[in-house]
């Protein structure tokens, strides 16, 4: 198995060192900081984490498992976490999901921005060589995550309107997506 390198970047607030690298079980009590957080999660599909147990099947049984989940560490430690999931559909196997969730005490830093930065070169690099193009699906409302994307490089494509259900409210979403042909200006 290759050992899988882990991407270092500053923040540009001086606030510590950025780093990814594959969620462990023993990141759990880190991860319920932000998977309890009703703020942190409410443009997510899932509600607030209740219970430390569920969190660690959850890492277990999907994270775990996930060929890009990756923790989004501050100094070498979790406060967030972000993925990128091929399609499965033979038709849409060239493009992946990004996602992604970033503690609330660590909201409007960068932090987010740079990470998301760092996935898409591990990804167009080398770590998920069958994809062409990184999309991701927001919420019209999440303007906080529309910035991040933008910074990132990502081109807004535009509105699909009644696109998704999420917490029993059917939603608008906003498109965005890079292509592993874009610049990375």
């Amino acid at each position: 198995m290759e050992e899988q390198k882990q991407q270092t970047a500053h923040t540009s607030g001086g606030s510590g060192v950025i780093s990814l690298r594959p969620l462990q079980l023993s990141d759990v009590d880190d991860f319920m900081v932000w998977a309890t957080d009703p703020d942190v999660v409410r443009f997510c599909t899932w509600e607030p984490y209740t219970s430390r147990d569920d969190a660690l099947a959850y890492i277990a049984g999907t994270i775990l498992p996930h060929p890009y989940c990756r923790a989004i560490c501050l100094d070498g430690r979790p406060v967030g976490s972000l993925s990128v999931t091929r399609n499965e559909a033979a038709g849409d196997a060239c493009r992946g999901e990004l996602g992604y969730v970033l503690g609330s005490g660590y909201w409007g830093r960068g932090i987010a921005t740079e990470a998301v930065k760092m996935a898409v070169a591990e990804v167009f690099g080398g770590a998920r060589p069958e994809l062409e193009r990184v999309q991701a699906v927001v919420d019209v409302e999440n303007e906080a995550s529309q910035r991040v994307l933008e910074k990132a490089g990502f081109r807004r494509e535009g509105v699909m309107r009644k696109y998704f259900m999420l917490k029993g409210r059917t939603r608008d979403a906003v498109m965005f997506s890079r292509l592993s042909t874009d610049d990375d200006s």
